[in-house]
């Protein structure tokens, strides 16, 4: 077995050997100058030129490239080639300048080259995911999400995500999603949450409500029963004006009885133009409230300069924590208005800003709440009001409140 061994090593020694002695050299023409002979020689190997041409009793003599240039292949050349490769702006050194290699430049992190220059990646839009990242040589290539697939994000690397299986999680689904959003799935905890985050009244109602809500108010006050009458639509069941009448102030339960109004007559013209012009209220409050990013210490310190019995702090940070984006102010606005059956909650803002200056409030979160304010004080509310209750009602309910005053 060892005698075996030892023969198959060095036929195998041999058969390398040969491999070797047999491989050639690349080779070129060259004449001796002097004698003018056709000579064959042996070209010189990457990273090193010809210094000496071969002649009839002498090999081809070889020499390293010097700094700053090289030779990438096997060559009869006299000198080397110079490494003229420069960044530019944008771009780094991906490979250094050897004496096999030319300098490598390559776009930074985000760009491809195009025309000499690195130009941005393209981002896919919402609706659009990437199929193909972008590289240092070609940008990213984009494709509308399919059917089941959204995209909510500007991204030049995103691709388009499978929307969520809700029956997968146990969990219903409340909103469909679509090109630029996932699918909206609700649990037992998602409804107490939203619950405890929902507003019974938002500030554009109450600024509408209140032009036709006398103060303290009742259910069995004989003008509520002419404005109840009088309204056009499906009317409010005796039942539920008891329940409300049960479960809420004096305030709150001509608020809640118009919004059930609203709600139940969603397909009414009248209610269609007062729903759209509360949207468009609402739209407004939340683009000046939405992006302030207000701290737990902020509004803490707003709650706290609300004229009224204030909304405590545990609540407010409870509220904080577990409410979302614009969602806390609005709700403990809510809040301080039942704590405060008798005041106009605009009002109470306007008053409560007035000392925020000296808390070193941010400017643009001060005037993020008085724009706001003059938008709810505004006579765009007013006008909503005079053209569907007037006109609704002619001047019927005009005048109940006048015999009231």
């Amino acid at each position: 077995m060892t005698k075996f061994l030892c023969c198959t090593l060095l036929l195998l020694d041999i058969s390398v050997r040969w491999t070797v002695q047999e491989t050639p050299h690349p080779k070129y023409i060259h004449y001796d100058p002097i004698t003018s002979h056709r000579l064959m020689c042996d070209q010189c190997p990457p990273g090193t030129y010809v210094k000496r041409h071969c002649t009839a009793s002498a090999k081809t003599e070889c020499a390293p490239c010097p700094d700053q240039s090289y030779a990438d292949e096997w060559n009869n050349n006299e000198k080397c080639h110079y490494c003229n490769v420069i960044c530019k702006e944008l771009q780094y050194e991906k490979i250094k300048c050897t004496s096999t290699g030319n300098r490598v430049c390559e776009c930074v992190e985000g760009r491809y080259l195009k025309l000499e220059f690195c130009l941005k990646h393209a981002t896919c839009p919402p609706g659009f995911g990437v199929i193909q990242k972008g590289t240092p040589e070609s940008d990213t290539i984009c494709e509308r999400c399919p059917e089941g697939y959204f995209s909510n994000d500007t991204s030049s690397k995103a691709a388009c995500q499978m929307h969520t299986n809700c029956s997968a999680l146990s969990l219903k689904l409340a909103q469909k999603g679509d090109s630029t959003h996932d699918n909206v799935c609700q649990g037992e905890e998602n409804d107490k949450l939203d619950q405890q985050c929902r507003i019974d009244v938002t500030l554009c109602e109450e600024a509408f409500f209140r032009f036709i809500v006398p103060k303290k108010l009742s259910l069995s006050s004989p003008w509520l029963n002419t404005l109840m009458d009088s309204l056009p639509g499906m009317k409010i069941s005796l039942e539920n004006r008891e329940r409300i009448k049960q479960k809420s102030s004096v305030q709150d339960q001509t608020f809640l009885l118009l919004k059930l109004w609203k709600e139940q007559n969603k397909d009414h013209n009248t209610v269609k133009n007062i729903v759209q012009g509360i949207d468009l209220c609402e739209n407004s409050v939340l683009k000046h409230i939405g992006h302030l990013n207000i701290s737990l210490e902020q509004l803490s310190i707003l709650m706290d300069n609300l004229p009224g019995k204030p909304v405590g702090r545990e609540e407010t940070e409870q509220i904080f924590r577990m409410c979302k984006s614009s969602e806390p102010v609005l709700k403990l606005l809510n809040l301080w208005r039942i704590n405060n059956k008798d005041r106009d909650t605009i009002k109470s803002l306007t008053l409560g800003l007035k000392h925020l200056k000296s808390y070193h409030f941010p400017k643009t979160t001060i005037q993020g709440f008085r724009k706001v304010v003059k938008f709810l004080h505004s006579l765009t509310m007013y006008k909503l009001y005079q053209k569907l209750f007037l006109e609704m009602l002619g001047n019927q309910v005009h005048l109940v409140k006048m015999r009231r005053g």
